[in-house]
């Protein structure tokens, strides 16, 4: 009760907020990749740039992390939270990478679906994120952070229905194992997102 009481440093809000402003610029990134391979190249350097900032921005808080002696959340979960919204961006590089450098030449509808939902669940992601530095919004996060649990099913009906279609009806041995491994970054971006939201949801029983 003590330590509530006493000044605790508040950027780290500023840092999640930053970070999750990113999540949601690789996610449009990703789906303007999928909805124009033209682009691919300069889609995927985007992205780059943009993990890369967010890795600056993680780096940012753990050394932020390192120098406070009174934090506004546990010191755990901040660290955790960080680390985790940093792994989104990671994923979402993975699958620029595969597209760009595998010469994936289509993009199946499936695959945009996927692209969407992660388009969806990045944005939930930063909206839990923004109400985080003030508990008073516990039950506004909460159910943001049920959505990106229903997004994430939905994700899950959505790559079981692409894998099925995939090894029923593409003859070609090196784009399934492409494709299959496009589908799987996709929906782990999801997986991610959920991630996160199972943090936001801890740090919201813990603290309200």
């Amino acid at each position: 009760m003590f330590a509530r009481l006493m000044p605790h440093e508040g950027r780290f809000f500023t840092y999640f907020t930053e970070h999750a402003g990113l999540v949601v610029q690789g996610a449009a990134e990703l789906k303007a990749m999928m909805d124009d391979l033209g682009q691919a190249e300069g889609r995927a350097r985007n992205i780059k740039t943009i993990e890369n900032k967010a890795d600056t921005v993680t780096h940012q808080t753990i050394q932020l992390l390192h120098q406070t002696f009174i934090t506004p959340i546990d010191r755990d979960e901040i660290h955790r939270l960080i680390t985790k919204m940093d792994d989104i961006l990671d994923l979402m590089e993975d699958v620029s990478q595969s597209v760009f450098l595998y010469d994936i030449r289509k993009i199946p509808d499936e695959a945009k679906r996927l692209a969407e939902i992660c388009v969806v669940c990045a944005g939930e992601v930063k909206a839990a994120v923004e109400l985080l530095d003030n508990m008073g919004n516990a039950e506004k996060i909460m159910k943001i952070c049920a959505e990106i649990d229903r997004h994430e099913t939905s994700a899950d009906q959505v790559l079981r229905s692409a894998m099925a279609k995939l090894f029923r009806s593409e003859p070609d041995t090196r784009e399934l194992i492409k494709l299959k491994e496009v589908y799987e970054h996709l929906e782990t971006v999801t997986d991610k997102c959920e991630d996160v939201a199972n943090i936001i949801e801890g740090i919201v029983l813990e603290n309200s």
